[in-house]
């Protein structure tokens, strides 16, 4: 009876080992087709991304990165796919961050320095412009609502052809620094003293000259404000409605009056001053 019994148990044992057995081959099989299907529906790739909030200034090491898998029809522009581009061996500097990131943002190639570049103006210039400063105060500067990242556009006041003129001298120009501070991500407003603006050589000698010989104002540009101004000019007269071609004055007449009783008697004569 006991050898029955026995017999059975192990019969039992090796059943129950069978068919867990089958069913764990069963599952990693039912993963693997899974994954397959997973990765034909949305192809990945890989992607770095920020640990932590990063802000404008601080330099990135590799502890403040990690990689992770983003659809690879997704990926955004600039975005860095391998260690080896965003931590170059042969770089002795890392990379310095230009625009605040978020925790599990991509870094992107437009929010960090090449390894080595500080944040500075010269790293943001596009080819073939240059940065110059304008001098503003509080009124000619929109009341300190201007930040680094806006487009304005500039007004000249002076005298021309021998009249008061106020004429649109640049339009949507980029302001690229406030002061010394070109952060990006500032939202407090500051009394400017000067902003740097970038601008081809031509505008900027134009700039130069405006500046030298009148005064400047400037007009914040909306930010969804795609438009192009066309050229604007008031002058003194335009301005307090004078007319273009105002009627000349006839030719002078002198007159004397003498009177004789009751009678007053109009005389022309020559006229001597």
């Amino acid at each position: 009876m006991r050898v029955i019994f026995g017999l059975v148990l192990i019969i039992g044992i090796g059943l129950a080992g069978f068919a867990v057995y089958v069913a764990k081959d069963r599952f990693t099989q039912y993963q693997a087709a899974l994954e397959s299907q997973r990765g034909e529906i949305v192809p990945t790739t890989t992607v770095y991304v920020v640990t932590r909030q990063v802000r404008y200034g601080e330099q990135l090491r590799p502890q403040d990165v990690r990689a992770i898998e983003w659809p690879e029809a997704f990926v955004p522009f600039g975005a860095f796919t391998s260690a080896e581009d965003l931590f170059p061996e042969d770089a002795d500097e890392p990379r310095t961050v230009l625009r605040v990131m978020e925790r599990n943002e991509p870094v992107l190639v437009s929010k960090v320095t090449a390894p080595g570049e500080d944040a500075g103006v010269a790293s943001r210039l596009e080819r073939g412009m240059r940065a110059f400063a304008l001098r503003v105060d509080v009124a000619s500067g929109v009341s300190g609502f201007l930040r680094p990242g806006d487009r304005v556009d500039v007004y000249w006041t002076g005298v021309a052809r021998g009249e008061n003129v106020t004429r649109l001298i640049q339009a949507s120009l980029q302001i690229i620094a406030i002061d010394q501070t070109d952060d990006q991500d500032r939202t407090n407003p500051t009394i400017a003293r000067t902003i740097t603006v970038e601008a081809p050589p031509d505008q900027i000698a134009a700039l130069a000259q405006a500046q030298a010989t009148g005064s400047l104002t400037l007009a914040l540009v909306g930010v969804r404000d795609d438009t192009e101004s066309d050229t604007i000019e008031i002058t003194q007269d335009t301005l307090l409605g004078v007319p273009d071609n105002p009627v000349e004055a006839g030719p002078r007449i002198c007159t004397v009056r003498n009177r004789r009783g009751a009678e007053v008697i109009v005389t022309q004569v020559p006229c001597t001053n």
